[in-house]
C-alpha cells in the first residue's frame, strides 16, 4: 500500500507490542493508511500472525523479536530500521506492563503494585528515547504511548481495584509531556492515547458517556490520525479514545 491519498503514505512505523490485540489493530490501520511497518515484541508467533494479516491486505510488515526492556536491543533495532528504510517516522509503545488488578490496595503485595510502574516507565523510556534520538537528528517524527486514563481520572469505587495502574499511567503521561517539551523544538511530536476496557465492552458501556465501550477500531483509527501530518499541531497531550469512559 502506497496510495499518496492515505494518511501515512511513505511513513515508517515501529510498533512495540504488535502481537497483542491493540497492537494488531493499530498495525492494520497504519498499513491501510500506507505506512511500512516494523513489528516488534517478544513472541514471534503473534507478531507473524499480525504481519500475515497486514500483508494479506496489501501492506508491508517486518518482524523483529525483542524485549522492549532491553535498551541495547531496542537501540540496535531502531538503528537497523533507519538504515533499512531511510528513517523512523512513528514509534508507538503498546507493551504489556503486567498490571495486577482486582485486589484492594490494602491487601496488595508491593511487587504487584510496582510491576506496572517499573515496567511501564522503563519500556516507554527506552523505546521513546531510542526513537527520539533518531527523530531529532532527522528533524521530524511522532512518538506515542498508550495508557488507560487511570492516572488522571481516579475511580475510587470498590468495584475498581486498579492496583498500580493509576500511578503507572501518571508516570508515563508525565514523561510524555517532558519528552514533548524537550524534543518538540527539533520537530518531534510526543502524544498519549487513552482507552479503557476494550476486552470488556459490556462492563464499560454503563461507564461511557456514549453508552458503549471503546473498540479496537476506534483506538486504531485515532492512532493513525495522530501519527499523520493531519495532526501536525498536536503534541504533549492525551487523545481520549475511551468513548467517554475516561471523562
Amino acid at each position: 500500500m502506497n496510495n499518496t491519498n492515505t494518511l501515512l503514505s511513505g511513513k515508517n512505523a515501529i510498533i512495540y507490542g504488535a502481537g497483542g490485540r491493540i497492537g494488531g489493530a493499530i498495525a492494520r490501520a497504519f498499513a491501510r493508511e500506507g505506512a511500512a511497518l516494523f513489528l516488534a515484541g517478544r513472541t514471534r508467533r503473534t507478531l507473524e500472525e499480525t504481519a500475515g494479516v497486514v500483508e494479506a491486505e496489501g501492506g508491508t510488515a517486518h518482524v523483529t523479536v525483542l524485549d522492549a526492556l532491553d535498551e541495547q536491543a531496542v537501540g540496535d533495532h531502531v538503528r537497523q530500521v533507519a538504515e533499512q528504510a531511510g528513517g523512523v517516522d512513528v514509534s508507538i509503545n503498546l507493551v504489556t506492563r503486567g498490571d495486577v488488578q482486582g485486589v484492594p490496595l490494602l491487601d496488595m503485595a508491593v511487587d504487584d503494585f510496582m510491576a506496572p510502574i517499573g515496567t511501564g516507565a522503563r519500556a516507554n523510556f527506552i523505546t521513546a528515547r531510542a526513537a527520539a534520538r533518531r527523530m531529532t537528528a532527522q528533524g521530524s517524527g511522532v512518538i506515542m504511548m498508550l495508557t488507560s486514563g487511570s492516572g488522571a481520572v481516579p475511580k475510587p469505587s470498590p468495584d475498581f481495584r486498579m492496583g498500580g495502574t493509576g500511578p503507572a499511567d501518571a508516570a508515563v503521561e508525565s514523561f510524555m509531556r517532558y519528552l514533548a517539551a524537550e524534543a518538540g523544538p527539533r520537530g518531534v511530536r510526543v502524544l498519549g492515547l487513552w482507552t479503557a476496557g476494550i476486552p470488556y465492552p459490556e462492563m464499560m458501556a454503563p461507564l461511557s458517556l456514549l453508552g458503549r465501550g471503546p473498540t479496537l477500531d476506534q483506538i486504531a483509527d485515532a492512532a493513525a490520525f495522530l501519527a499523520s501530518d493531519r495532526a501536525s499541531g498536536t503534541t504533549a497531550t492525551i487523545f481520549n479514545a475511551s468513548s467517554g469512559v475516561c471523562a
